[in-house]
């Protein structure tokens, strides 16, 4: 039974970690407003099944690279068998679809592709119909990591460690050298 909770919370380790770098990446995407956390990883969820990323973009950001970054975090999680998904929003707070993770987004290139709009909008995957975020969550979400870090709701110990602190610093550090 210790191995388990010692994997459970290498685990969790393990994504917040992804997901650091996730923010590390997406942050300098042109386009990017805001990064949050949502999901299990904000909760004390023993096993999470994924991490849940809420990215806020302008309306004409070019979504390759968050793209790439997205597949980077999707990658990984999956090494160990577990998920990631890159949620956006659009700068009014309407939750917009999800970042594609196909290396190659047009429309007709994927038969299965269950979005509304296949490419219309390179990288967007608004499939709707499957997944919707409640607006409330959009606008407040339990965990803002970027531009600036805002907790909206009790934490983790682990997030705290691994990403409030060090996204914390590095904000800090940011603002003491653009001063």
């Amino acid at each position: 039974m210790a191995t388990r909770a010692a994997d459970d919370e290498s685990i969790r380790s393990f994504l917040l970690s992804e997901v650091l770098r996730f923010v590390e990446r997406a942050r300098s995407c042109p386009g990017v407003r805001r990064i949050a956390l949502v999901g299990s990883l904000v909760r004390d969820k023993r096993d999470p099944k994924d991490a849940d990323v809420l990215v806020t973009v302008d309306d004409d950001a070019d979504l390759a690279s968050l793209a790439t970054a997205g597949r980077r975090l999707k990658g990984r999680a999956q090494s160990r068998n577990k998920g990631a998904d890159v949620f956006l929003a659009d700068p009014s707070g309407t939750y917009i679809g999800r970042i594609c993770h196909w290396r190659e987004c047009r429309p007709g290139v994927r038969l299965a592709c269950d979005a509304r709009h296949c490419g219309r909008r390179p990288f967007l995957h608004d499939d709707l119909d499957v997944v919707t975020l409640d607006r409330g969550l959009v606008e407040a979400p339990p965990l803002e990591l970027w531009p600036t870090v805002v907790p909206r709701a009790r934490l983790p110990r682990d997030v705290k460690t691994r990403l409030v602190q060090p996204l914390a610093g590095s904000s800090a550090q940011n603002d003491a050298h653009g001063a």
